[in-house]
């Protein structure tokens, strides 16, 4: 008999509700150590960046030296208050190192500005974070109109002085820049203590002619004593021409005084009398003295002062609109034998001022730089003043009287006059023809690099520019020898034709071809250059 067929079994699979948990945990396993290898390669990423970062150099700069680095970076330009205000959040942002030793270095914090970009918070944090060194203190609100009638403003300089006021006995320079009197004198009437460390005070009032308070200025400042104050500069501020407040300096700017607020001749130089060692004088929109009226400022007979004020150390003198009268007799009681640069500006006829200087200049006179800006005076006398001065810069702005005899003077060789001069600034003189003006850039050129021998004028920029190519070959191939003893003048270095109409394009491209740098205007642009 056979046996009974047996049918194999099937294999029995689990149910799929059972292998789904199954299957997410095996994958849940996966992702967990994936996410502890990402984590593990992040930290060793971590490490050999800095591993990297430890042997650069940067990194491994002293402290003290890297906070020096930060000093002359944030404070190089101090005129510019936003300049601070960007870099010093920029470097603290680099990494904590840098962040440390900027906190570390008081001096980065100590100049503070309050203005409307700069707030009183940002102020108080730095005042904090400055220590104990000396400060900058900057009140700046400008002289929009809406500044002027908003109570705002009154309440942030006060707050503003709130702030510094325990503070004033380090304070190094103070500048105030408010719309109108009575918020400068809220300001000042908390600086009553002393100020041993103060050098530069400067009060800016914009809009004193439309204010009607005439309050009594807080005098004296400071409790009278600042004895490191060395520059002074005051707008439309009447500070009573306190004396105590103004000798010893060495920098003094006046500006914006008119009719009964406008010092007098007297008054200025007795402030001179006490400045020995004063530097500069800037003297800016200042009403005129009293003349009689059947006199003329030329006739006029100025009372003189029994005693000549001594300024050996003055170097610089601006006269902006101060009044040719007033002008006139502060020049003409002062010695300024070591003047450099003298500024004259809107001051009418100034024909016996140049007499004056040079008076001057017949003892000692280093004159360098002479502008005059909107004046009248005597082309002799000014040609009579330039033989006796060595001057590098001469400015004419809107001169008149600036004709090409003016040129031709300075052409001549017999002597040579300002044989050093190596920039002229002809801006608005349009009474100089071009002949002259081109005669004084030859007379100015090395004997083998003059322009054109035969007066040939210049037809077109093309030709200028071949000119100008030969003119280099045979520079090139006559090179002038190295010790060779130089008696002809300088050659022109900087010439400014701005707003000279008779200029032509022409003559434009002919001067750049012997003198570096000319400056001029047309309707878009420069004159040779690429307009933008």
């Amino acid at each position: 008999m056979f046996a009974p067929l047996r049918v194999p079994q099937q294999h029995q699979h689990p149910p799929p509700n059972a292998l789904i948990p199954r299957l997410r945990d095996a994958i849940h396993v996966l992702d967990t150590r994936m996410a502890a290898l990402s984590t593990q390669r992040r930290d060793l990423e971590s490490r050999l960046e800095k591993a990297v970062r430890s042997q650069s150099p940067v990194l491994r700069i002293p402290s003290e030296l890297l906070s020096e680095i930060f000093l002359i970076g944030v404070l190089e330009d101090v005129d510019d208050e936003s300049s601070g205000a960007v870099m010093l959040p920029t470097l603290m942002l680099v990494c904590r190192y840098w962040l440390q030793v900027a906190l570390a270095t008081p001096s980065l914090w100590s100049q503070i500005c309050v203005s409307p970009l700069h707030s009183l918070e940002h102020a108080r944090r730095k005042l904090a974070r400055s220590s104990s060194c000396p400060l900058d203190i900057s009140i700046n609100f400008g002289p929009r109109t809406e500044y002027a009638s908003s109570g705002g403003v009154m309440e942030q300089v006060v707050r503003s002085m709130d702030i510094f006021s325990p503070a004033i006995w380090r304070i190094k320079s103070f500048r105030i820049s408010v719309p109108n009197r009575s918020q400068a004198h809220a300001i000042l009437l908390r600086c009553q203590q002393d100020a041993p460390l103060l050098e530069v005070l400067s009060i800016r009032i914009f809009h004193a002619l439309q204010d009607d308070t005439h309050s009594a200025p807080p005098v004296p400042l400071f409790n009278g004593h600042t004895s490191r104050l060395r520059s002074c500069s005051f707008t439309s501020f009447n500070f009573g021409w306190d004396i105590r407040l103004v000798s010893r300096l060495r920098v003094l700017k006046l500006g914006g005084y008119f009719n009964a607020h406008t010092p007098s001749a007297t008054t200025l130089l007795g402030i001179l009398r006490e400045c020995p060692q004063l530097e500069e004088l800037v003297l800016r929109n200042l009403s005129d003295v009293e003349c009689a009226p059947c006199l003329s400022t030329e006739d006029f007979d100025f009372p003189t002062l029994p005693k000549v004020v001594q300024l050996p150390r003055l170097k610089r003198v601006v006269f902006y609109c101060a009044g040719f009268a007033l002008t006139r007799q502060l020049m003409a009681q002062f010695s300024f034998p070591n003047l450099e640069s003298l500024e004259l500006s809107y001051l009418e006829n100034v024909t016996s001022i140049l007499q004056m200087v040079y008076t001057q200049a017949l003892t000692r006179l280093p004159l360098r730089r002479l502008r005059i800006e909107s004046c009248l005076f005597n082309e002799q006398k000014l040609l009579m003043l330039l033989r006796r001065i060595s001057l590098v810069e001469l400015e004419l702005v809107d001169v008149e009287d600036a004709s090409s005899g003016l040129l031709r003077g300075l052409s001549s060789s017999q002597p040579w006059i300002c044989p050093k001069l190596e920039s002229l600034t002809l801006d608005g003189c349009t009474s100089l023809d071009w002949d002259s003006l081109r005669t004084f850039v030859e007379s100015r050129l090395p004997a083998n690099s003059r322009a054109y021998p035969q007066q040939r004028a210049i037809t077109s920029a093309s030709e200028a520019a071949a000119e100008h190519a030969a003119a280099r070959a045979r520079t090139a191939a006559n090179p002038p020898p190295r010790n060779a003893l130089f008696l002809g003048p300088l050659r022109l270095r900087s010439i400014d034709v701005t707003r000279c109409s008779q200029i032509s394009k022409e003559m434009v491209q002919w001067l750049r071809m012997y003198v570096a740098n000319v400056k001029c205007e047309r309707a878009k642009g420069v004159w040779g250059e690429p307009m933008s």
